[in-house]
């Protein structure tokens, strides 16, 4: 295992108080060959508390290669789509995770985007339904609130514009949807399903082809090459590290209110992406330049500010451990050696 990943997990089962409550439990977790859920399924193995892990995902060989010879993780091949979750027996908890993740992907592959996004989730919360468990949470994105244009905190009662005529917009349209999904499961058959809003989450485990924006900045900084921005870099947003969001996730499963939606950031990490590209060239490679070379046929989101109130999740009793500085230290360190 990855030396930063070993780190982040005993740190993870040092800081994390409410293992004793899902000890001799099944869960599925969806997306599990994914950054989020392959962090999830780690941290919940860690533990050590005799949890069993349905992992349902589309390339077998990949999730063999990420989680070898492990009698807890029962990794089980399918498309989304149309998998047989009845196959999952004895279910306790559920992490819905699954979701395209690249913008680039939302423009090119709109319908697949919201069919994958919506038709998914309708699966888990019929399955679910037939067969109740204890808690499911469904992971959705910032990219719901839209486009803000001002600073002010942003609870989870607020929304912002999404044009539903473009093409970009299909990725936080199907969220929007499949968030209203859940709350209609939650109401109608009193289904036990919280949201969980999460911020931009990166850290050690990323993917060689993640292409987010933070992950491409320290790559150019590791190789000693300029950072170079394609729009003006001014949106803001906050940055949560993979291991506190897990934290977070589980909180929500553990003690979040049915229906309800919670965002999940380090409120601390708020910065814009051009603040960001300086502080990795200052913490990275202080010889890089950052320039801004616009191009609007990216797929990027509209400028927008993003700063999320973690009010909600705190009354439950969670906070974040991670500052931006070990967000951007510990994922270079993963860059810079994967394998060790």
């Amino acid at each position: 295992m990855n030396s930063i990943i070993a780190k982040d997990l005993k740190q993870f089962t040092a800081t994390f108080d409410l293992a004793g409550d899902i000890e001799n439990t099944t869960f599925i977790v969806t997306g599990a060959t994914g950054l989020i859920g392959s962090t999830i399924i780690r941290c919940l193995i860690a533990l050590n508390r005799s949890i069993r892990i349905y992992a349902p995902v589309r390339d077998i060989e990949k999730a063999k290669e990420m989680f070898p010879d492990n009698p807890d993780i029962i990794l089980m091949e399918g498309d989304l789509l149309d998998f047989d979750y009845t196959l999952c027996k004895d279910v306790d908890y559920i992490i819905h995770c699954a979701a395209p993740t690249a913008s680039k992907f939302f423009v090119d592959h709109s319908v697949e985007t919201i069919r994958t996004i919506v038709f998914a989730t309708n699966r888990i919360l019929d399955f679910a339904r037939q067969n109740p468990v204890k808690s499911i949470v469904y992971l959705s994105s910032m990219e719901v609130y839209g486009q803000i244009v001002d600073e002010n905190p942003i609870t989870e009662n607020v929304q912002g514009h999404v044009n539903p005529l473009q093409l970009r917009s299909s990725y936080p349209m199907a969220k929007r949807l499949a968030e209203n999904l859940c709350c209609a499961y939650a109401s109608e058959y009193a289904l036990p399903v919280k949201i969980a809003r999460l911020a931009q989450t990166v850290g050690a485990g990323v993917g060689k082809t993640d292409n987010r924006a933070i992950t491409q900045f320290i790559k150019l900084a590791l190789a000693g090459k300029d950072i170079i921005l394609h729009t003006t870099g001014q949106s803001t947003n906050p940055i949560c590290y993979t291991v506190d969001a897990v934290s977070a996730i589980l909180y929500i499963l553990m003690r979040g209110e049915n229906g309800n939606a919670y965002n999940v950031a380090n409120e601390a990490n708020y910065t814009s992406v051009f603040d960001l590209a300086q502080l990795i060239k200052r913490t990275i490679n202080p010889d890089i330049d950052v320039t801004i070379e616009l191009n609007d046929r990216m797929g990027f989101p509209p400028t927008t500010h993003l700063r999320l109130s973690c009010d909600s999740l705190h009354a439950l009793g969670w906070k974040a451990h991670y500052s931006l500085e070990d967000v951007v230290t510990r994922l270079a360190a993963y860059l810079s050696h994967p394998l060790e």
